[in-house]
């Protein structure tokens, strides 16, 4: 890595959707007083004390920013502080989840992670808690896969996102998924897949509130989690029919645009997963444009 860019700053960008019991808890693990980092939270239209818990901290930390956007939605706040709103020549761009905390030195491990292998245009942290961590850790290593809790870009590979127009669709369930493939393919047709566009770094991790098999508020969560995972699932598909036949340029506005395309070909899968996919594909015919 050339000096310049080595000595670049890094931004650090935490996207926070009601996540008041959380969110200090969160920025308390971040770099908050090194001059070498700028903080930015996005509150995305969230209808609880975010906002003001982080204007507290804010009022104390000249490097860390809020924007209090009314509009909800993931991948709309990724579009518009990542490509929009962050000034191009980053040596890095860390995305962080509101509701994570980010272990001691796991920033410091996804940037050096890049620094050493500069065939990566992400760098990946897996979980540090909840009973099936290990299983993701094995995961995301011999998978070379994303969790959209904790992951940094390289700033250089966020140029190119905007010099090439290419936006995430605003009805994208979650971000990981997409962005680590787009990493892998170089921003280029599926044909140009390679693993090592994305690096997993078990140097680095997060922690998020576990499960609780005994509070109604986490059923209620997992339950919705569970219906997001499976229009996640089938998202992934037609992203996939997207990636290789026209490339990221192909990506629309939003996926519900080919909804009616897609939808007659799926159904539920089995087992587990049976009752989740019949709700997600129910949400999806709602949403057809």
């Amino acid at each position: 890595m050339a000096g310049g860019e080595e000595a670049a700053p890094v931004a650090v960008v935490v996207l926070a959707h009601n996540e008041e019991r959380r969110i200090a808890r969160c920025l308390a693990t971040l770099p908050l007083s090194d001059p070498g980092f700028a903080v930015h939270v996005v509150v995305n239209g969230s209808r609880d004390g975010t906002a003001a818990i982080v204007a507290g901290i804010a009022a104390r930390h000249e490097n860390l920013t809020l924007h209090d956007w009314p509009e909800p939605g993931k991948a709309r706040s990724w579009n518009r502080i990542v490509l929009d709103t962050l000034p191009p020549g980053l040596r890095a761009v860390v995305l962080v989840d509101g509701d994570a905390e980010v272990a001691p030195g796991a920033i410091p491990a996804l940037l050096a992670a890049l620094a050493a292998h500069p065939e990566a245009n992400l760098a990946s942290a897996p979980p540090l808690n909840g009973r099936r961590a290990r299983h993701y850790q094995q995961l995301m290593a011999r998978s070379h896969g994303v969790f959209g809790d904790l992951y940094a870009l390289r700033g250089s590979f966020v140029d190119a996102f905007r010099r090439r127009g290419i936006r995430l669709p605003l009805d994208l369930v979650g971000d990981d998924g997409l962005v680590g493939a787009l990493a892998k393919t170089d921003l280029g047709p599926l044909s140009s897949w390679r693993e090592d566009g994305v690096q997993p770094v078990m140097a680095a991790g997060f922690r998020c509130e576990p499960f609780s098999p005994l509070a109604l508020q986490s059923w209620r969560m997992q339950h919705g989690r569970m219906i997001n995972y499976a229009v996640r699932h089938f998202q992934d598909r037609i992203i996939t029919d997207i990636l290789r036949d026209h490339g990221p340029q192909g990506l629309p506005e939003r996926l519900a645009s080919l909804y009616s395309r897609h939808l007659p070909g799926f159904a539920p899968r089995g087992g587990l997963w049976s009752w989740f996919d019949r709700q997600a594909l129910a949400r999806m015919r709602a949403a057809v444009l």
